[in-house]
């Protein structure tokens, strides 16, 4: 995503909105790939030397549960999105390499496809015996481990 200076008016903002494809991501490095394009909203603008974007980014991913190895999508999310860059004698910045790190950095290192609640994991187990009907709960799980106790 390139940055015109000159479209900057002076002393203000200049919006920037739309989609842009997110292969420059390089987010197979992170074990993720897009599945749609990367949708930004930002605000950019010029100050002593330099260049200041804020704004939120966007892009929907496929990942791999860890726990059962299927693949599941789940949005990414960089909001807010702040960043402030020097200038050279450069008329056209790029922003690239900073929301390639940002969407780098979101990536979860563990997914996990039931994270965000709307999914149960085919590999999750029962946390206590109330939550597995199957096990026997309270008391009479120890009942076997209680004959065991020692002679003096």
């Amino acid at each position: 995503m390139k940055v015109h200076l000159n479209q900057i008016p002076a002393g203000g903002t200049l919006h920037l909105e739309g989609s842009e494809d997110a292969a420059f991501l390089e987010l197979q490095l992170a074990g993720a790939s897009a599945v749609a394009p990367l949708d930004y909203s930002l605000d950019a603008g010029l100050s002593e030397g330099g260049l200041f974007a804020t704004g939120q980014l966007s892009l929907q991913v496929q990942l791999k549960c860890v726990a059962c190895l299927e693949t599941f999508e789940q949005e990414l999310r960089v909001d807010p999105f702040a960043l402030q860059k020097e200038l050279g004698s450069q008329e056209l910045v790029d922003l690239g390499p900073e929301i390639r790190e940002e969407f780098q950095l979101a990536v979860p290192a563990y997914p996990r496809c039931d994270g965000e609640g709307g999914r149960v994991c085919p590999a999750s187990f029962p946390t206590s015996p109330a939550d597995d009907a199957s096990l026997p709960a309270g008391p009479a799980a120890w009942g076997a481990l209680d004959k065991l106790k020692p002679k003096d």
